[in-house]
């Protein structure tokens, strides 16, 4: 099943290499822990209003904030029973 990512901290590293997570928090004026879970891609759920926040700073789309991934762990799963292993012919018949 896809997932959503952070590209917090790409975006940072675009936009100040030396940019630090308690510096953008305090600039957006957001919860330093809110902003380092996002930017540790640790989230769960992305408050509208950080996300807004985040946007007007780095004069971003938040698309350029996050991205729709593929679950790695799901696509091996479902790669394994799409690919069941052949049963053998146990009657000896075609």
């Amino acid at each position: 099943m896809p997932v959503i990512r952070s590209k917090l901290s790409e975006v940072m590293e675009n936009h100040d290499p030396k940019l630090s997570i308690r510096k953008l928090a305090k600039d957006v004026n957001y919860h330093f822990d809110s902003v380092r879970r996002m930017y540790k891609d640790e989230m769960v759920q992305y408050p509208r209003d950080l996300l807004l926040k985040l946007c007007l700073y780095f004069n971003v789309q938040p698309g350029e904030l996050i991205r729709i991934e593929d679950n790695i762990e799901d696509v091996e799963t479902l790669t394994e029973s799409n690919n069941p292993k052949e049963d053998s012919d146990e009657n000896g018949s075609d």
